[in-house]
């Protein structure tokens, strides 16, 4: 949709924006329109889908680049509103160009508010080590991080859930004199796995906001980078990170 709205504000561009008996002029006649609302929204367009296809964020004046492509693309629409309702000469390409820009605007602000629409354009990165989880270096099969052959997560010769008594955070670790990690440390002997829930579970931000910044669906692989208590601190596949409250049932890749 941020692409289809883009093309559309590009063909806006070569139409008259003014069609009246005294100016037909188009906005490429005019510096100011072009630059505000045309380019303004394909370069929004631009950002937003670079932001999605890369596996990191990447920063601009201190911001995400899709957040500085969202605020460019609301600019853009607010910017052609103000040129739709203050003057009655209004031409094809004026009124394409607004549509286009809400459109841009629209899907810009509800990419980061719909589940559906999260999903990075390129998958999490995979680690470049082949090493199955909990296994030797070099072994043949999976490799570390690759879901092949999904199994609850929990020791070797005796798959468990997560969280049961063997696996990791259970009774294992202080059986063997290990300490517990706190609310707050991540477990000394944790190595990052790919997982996957059973279903649809909320994460939350690590500063503990109490207001979720994603939703992990089944069906989907994550990477499980660090412990934190009973949880685990999760990355998305745009590159986000969040806390994972609930790991019943979680399936290890």
């Amino acid at each position: 949709m941020v692409i289809g709205a883009a093309v559309l504000l590009f063909i806006a561009s070569f139409l008259k924006f003014y069609d009246s008996a005294y100016s037909s002029s188009k906005a490429w006649d005019i510096l100011g329109v072009v630059m505000s609302i045309h380019l303004a929204g394909v370069i929004a367009a631009a950002l937003i889908v670079t932001a999605r296809a890369l596996p990191q964020p990447r920063k601009l004046a201190g911001l995400d680049i899709a957040q500085f492509g969202v605020a460019l693309a609301i600019f853009a629409a607010w910017t052609s509103l103000w040129y739709l309702i203050g003057d009655g000469t209004a031409g094809a390409g004026q009124i394409l160009g607004f549509i286009g820009a809400v459109a841009l605007a629209g899907a810009a602000v509800a990419t980061p508010l719909v589940p559906q629409l999260q999903p990075a354009l390129v998958g999490a990165p995979k680690p470049q080590t082949p090493q199955p989880y909990g296994g030797q270096p070099g072994a043949p099969g999976q490799g570390y991080g690759y879901p092949g052959g999904p199994q609850p997560y929990g020791t070797q010769g005796q798959p468990q859930q997560y969280g049961a008594q063997g696996s990791l955070g259970g009774q294992q670790p202080a059986a063997q004199g290990q300490p517990a990690a706190d609310g707050n440390a991540p477990a000394g002997d944790f190595s990052p796995f790919w997982f996957a829930v059973p279903v649809a579970r909320p994460l939350f931000g690590e500063d503990g906001a109490p207001s979720p910044i994603a939703e992990l669906a089944p069906g989907t692989w994550y990477l499980a980078v660090e412990q934190r208590g009973a949880g685990l601190v999760a990355q998305t596949q745009d590159g986000r990170r969040g806390v994972l409250q609930d790991t019943s049932g979680i399936q290890r890749g």
